[in-house]
């Protein structure tokens, strides 16, 4: 089945064209990414699928249901959820407390409970909190659940914004250069991380730059280069494939 379908979708920004019918499809439960050399136009893509950037044309499905131009929340709602390139912790709240903010789309208690602190309102502020903590566990932080989430190490930090993403309770999961300024030793670890998710039923898009990342876990890749997609198949058809190649590496290779 497939959980994500992506039709023609197109965004121009005035007279630059971002990215330019771009068409795949994405099987529950796989774990896809996209590539393709800097201003191809990845993160674009990302933004339209959920809801930042409304595209110019093209549509897109999530469970069969139309979510083109659907708002953020709307789109976390749907289950679909996302970590960015450039890390957006709240950086003076703790690990714990970051978690337990992303879980709010979910929660049922309403303003005036939470002012008044009723009993629901705490007994699902408790339940948060435990939530958090396993989600602090899946990802290898739950020893660092008081500290201060701008102190963390680069590749914490990375972890706990996924981390943040689970919490949002998604279907997919869209991580932007996951293993970005990481060492070797993080990289592996985060490669298993994902691997994880995938055994717990996610289905993972993903942004990567390091195609022995790309390569080693990937089902399906898409390639796009000056926002069109070039090349589409498995590992194998991707890295013979020579106009990745030629996009990558230039003519003369």
């Amino acid at each position: 089945m497939y959980l994500l379908e992506v039709r023609d979708l197109t965004k121009h920004f005035g007279g630059i064209r971002a990215i330019e019918e771009v068409r795949f499809r994405a099987k529950e439960g796989s774990i896809m990414s996209i590539i393709g050399p800097n201003g191809a136009g990845k993160t674009t893509l990302f933004n339209c699928l959920t809801g930042i950037t409304r595209p110019t044309k093209g549509a897109i499905s999530f469970f069969d249901r139309e979510i083109t131009g659907l708002k953020p929340d709307s789109i976390v709602k749907l289950g679909m959820a996302r970590t960015f390139q450039n890390i957006r912790l709240f950086r003076e709240m703790t690990v714990i407390e970051n978690v337990m903010v992303s879980q709010h789309c979910r929660t049922q208690s309403g303003f005036l409970s939470a002012i008044i602190r009723s009993s629901s309102f705490r007994d699902e502020e408790k339940a948060i909190k435990e939530k958090a903590l396993e989600y602090l566990e899946l990802v290898g932080l739950e020893a660092y659940s008081d500290t201060i989430a701008g102190s963390l190490p680069y590749g914490s930090q990375k972890r706990l914004e996924i981390a943040r993403a689970i919490a949002t309770e998604p279907r997919l999961i869209l991580l932007d250069e996951p293993t970005a300024g990481m060492n070797p030793q993080e990289t592996r670890e985060m490669m298993g991380l994902i691997k994880k998710l995938q055994e717990l039923g996610k289905t993972i898009i993903l942004i990567e730059h390091d195609m022995k990342v790309v390569m080693g876990i990937s089902e399906n890749i898409v390639v796009l280069d000056h926002g069109v997609k070039i090349a589409e198949g498995t590992p194998s058809e991707i890295k013979c494939n020579p106009m990745v190649i030629e996009a990558y590496l230039g003519k003369e290779h």
